[in-house]
Order: C-alpha cells, then structure tokens, then sequence
C-alpha cells in the first residue's frame, strides 16, 4: 500500500489514477470491510469532527452564510450517526462492479456480455455538505472508483478531519489511502484545474447551487454528470383531498427546508383553491412559512406577501415558498415547463386519469402522485445514500447510487473465430 504524501495537485490525481486501478479488482469484502470501518470511525471520531464543524459554522456566520447553507453545513451527534448508517446501508448492497447488464452468444458461437465496471477516478465539487464527503466516498469505494474531492471553504475544517478519518479507515484493512483524497487546500485554483484535468479525471460531479453546477457544466472538459437545483412543485389538483393536502404540502415544505427536494412553490387549481388553500396555508403559517403568493390566492388567504416574477424561479432553501393558482392541469404544466429544474414535481389528486396525465406530461427526474416531494433521496430509494440528484437524461437521472457510478465494458469470448 503506498502512503506517500502527494504534494501537488497533479501528484494527487496519479495518485488517484494508481488507487483506482487497485480498487477496479478489489473484491467486494475488501471494500464492505473498509466501509465498515469508515462508519465506525464516523462514529467514534466525533470528538475530531465536532470541533471542526463548529469553527466552519462560527466562520460561516461571520461571513453572512444564509440560514440553510448552515443547516446544510451542520453536523451533530445523530447526523454523524446518520452518515455511519448509511455507509453500513452501501455496505450490505450488492456490489455493481461484474454485473452482466446483458449478453448473448453469436450463431459463430462468439459469446457477448456487457458487465459493469468503475469510471475510475471521479471527481467532486460541492459546497457546505460535509455529508456528501462522507456519502459519496462511500458509494465511490463501494463501486470500485477513487475519488478526489472539493468541498468548499465554508466546510474545509469538516471535510479535512472527515478525509482524514476515512483515510485511517482505508489503511487499517489495506486499500490505498489516495482512493480518498481532499483538494481543498488548492482553493478555487484547484477546483478550476480538476475541471481541466481530462485525462486524469474520468467523470466530474458538482452538487450545490444552480451557479456552481453552471460553472462546472460549462467550463470543465472533463465529463459532468449534472446534478440540478431544486425548484420543486407541488400540484393540488381539483379533486385534491384537503387532509391529503395539507400533510404532503407541509412536509414537503417544512421537514427540511434547506435540501433540494423541499417544496418551493405550490400550485392550485381556481376551483379547488377556496377549498383547499386556508387549510394548507394555514398549517404553513403556524408552522412559520412566509408566503410569496399571486393575487388570487391573496385574496382567499390574505395572510401573505405579494409574490413577484423572481419568486416563481427563487430555490429558496428556507421556511418561503411561492403560491400560484393555475386555470387547470394545462396551466400547471405550463407553469412547470418553464420554471421548473427538472428535480421533482408532486400532484395531489383523486382523479386517476389527471395523475396519469402529470406522469406523461411532466419532465422531471423524479415525478410523484399524492407523496411528499422529500422522498425523492437516495436513502429513502433504498440506495444507502446518493452521489447526488442528476437532473440531466445522458447516463443518469434521479437519485444517483452505486450502479450510476459504474460505466460498462463488453466482454467477448471465442473459440478461434474470425469475422468473414
């Protein structure tokens, strides 16, 4: 096992390049027994991590970091707790890498099969979420890749001891400790070069807000999966039930405001709207939502600040959400095609036929009838955790897990063939 410290950014990356081929042919009890340690060390390392979450939260406030991104940036005793579980979730599944997506044999007695196999190495820019280093080291471990990530200023502190811990873990059962490896001391200087870095870097992963996953998007040359901001929408449709209502608009709202997967504006059909919108804003209200709502829902429930164009296109990540009433299930659509991101939309309805409709006709990577917009996570798919939520259509969409992160290869076996 090699331990030699890299010491500039290129000798991180063939660092990097040299721990993903050990990983590519690691059997899967290797990696579920370095998980596993990865999730004890989370657990037992909280007298380091705390500390340093604590001075990334005090810098974090003196730098006006808004009230989600620290909520984001937070991390206590249960959500290390958390983490640990999730990794020991990655750990139980079954490993991708070998998979046979498909195959079959030639009339020539050739034999084909396409099996799954890592990137390689893969690279991450994320802002504030400490917890994304811990979850997408543990997916990439898991799927065979090494990886190289950049986390930020506001959560350098927590991201240098939660590496330093994970890579504590790799050497106690043998892996490479470079299979994990922080870029953050480069700075934004760095994050701009593991944008240039094809060759070295197989595929990169940006999560954060809609400004820094553009920035990725257009100036990287190596290959991005697109992660996507959340404007999510929740439909109540005319046939709505109000009880039903009520529960999937608050929770969708209120439960964590900060993620991508929180509600950000609610839309109502005019003749369900006297109806069901002085319950749901109601609860919103007593639960502390500000509302940013058209004149028509103003009218019904006063209790509200007139919304403005921004706020249809606004991911607030906080306790505001936008209200719309909309003519019909066409008006919502439309409302949808051109404000939405492409991450999550839920109809609230009893009409089977309109549900079916909103399936068809909505295009976002995770479409839901009657469900709170919060169970669109790669947790609660029973993916253990997730890289991200990809908002994009090439290779990935939705909660991205292990099999997201593996590319294929095909195999072919013969017996002396040659092709006429």
């Amino acid at each position: 096992m090699s331990t030699a410290v890299a010491v500039s950014f290129t000798e991180k990356l063939e660092a990097a390049r040299t721990a993903s081929t050990v990983l590519a042919t690691t059997k899967a009890d290797v990696k579920n027994a370095a998980l596993l340690a990865i999730a004890a060390a989370v657990v037992a390392g909280a007298d380091r991590i705390l500390p340093a979450n604590e001075l990334d939260l005090a810098n974090g406030r003196e730098n006006g970091l808004s009230v989600g991104l620290q909520d984001r940036l937070r991390l206590d005793a249960a959500r290390l707790a958390g983490l640990a579980d999730a990794v020991e979730q990655i750990a139980a599944l079954t490993d991708p890498v070998g998979e046979v997506v498909r195959g079959s044999t030639l009339p020539n007695g050739v034999s084909l099969s396409q099996v799954r196999v890592p990137f390689g190495v893969i690279g991450a820019i994320y802002e504030a979420r400490p917890n994304v280093t811990i979850d997408i080291a543990a997916l990439a471990l898991k799927s065979g890749n090494a990886v190289v990530l950049r986390g930020g200023s506001a959560a350098e502190n927590s991201n240098r001891v939660l590496v330093e811990i994970i890579q504590e873990a790799l050497a106690s059962v043998g892996l490479p400790v470079e299979s994990v490896q922080t870029i953050d001391e480069f700075g934004r200087d760095g994050a701009k070069q593991l944008m240039q870095a094809r060759g070295l870097v197989d595929v990169l992963i940006p999560r954060g807000s809609a400004n820094l996953i553009n920035t990725v998007v257009t100036e990287s040359t190596v290959p991005v999966i697109e992660t996507g901001a959340g404007v999510v929408h929740v439909y109540l449709d005319e046939s709505a039930d109000v009880e039903m209502a009520v529960e999937v608009v608050s929770n969708s709202k209120v439960q964590r405001p900060s993620v991508c997967n929180a509600l950000e504006t609610l839309l109502v059909h005019e003749s369900a709207a006297a109806r069901v919108l002085p319950p749901v804003l109601s609860r919103l209200r007593e639960l502390g939502v500000t509302l940013h709502s058209d004149e028509t829902a103003l009218a019904i429930f006063p209790d509200a600040e007139p919304a403005t164009d921004d706020d249809w296109s606004t991911e607030y990540m906080s306790l505001d959400l936008a209200v719309r009433v909309v003519p019909d299930l066409d008006g919502a659509v439309d409302h949808i095609r051109r404000y939405s991101t492409h991450h999550t939309e839920s109809i609230v309805t009893n009409d089977l036929a309109r549900a079916e409709r909103f399936l068809a006709e909505v295009d976002s990577a995770v479409v839901m009838i009657n469900a709170s917009t919060r169970f669109t996570d790669g947790g609660e798919f029973g993916f253990g955790a997730e890289v991200g939520i990809s908002t994009q259509k090439l290779h990935a969409r939705g909660p991205m897990g292990l099999p997201e992160l593996t590319s294929t290869k095909w195999i072919v076996r013969g017996s002396g063939q040659v092709r006429a």
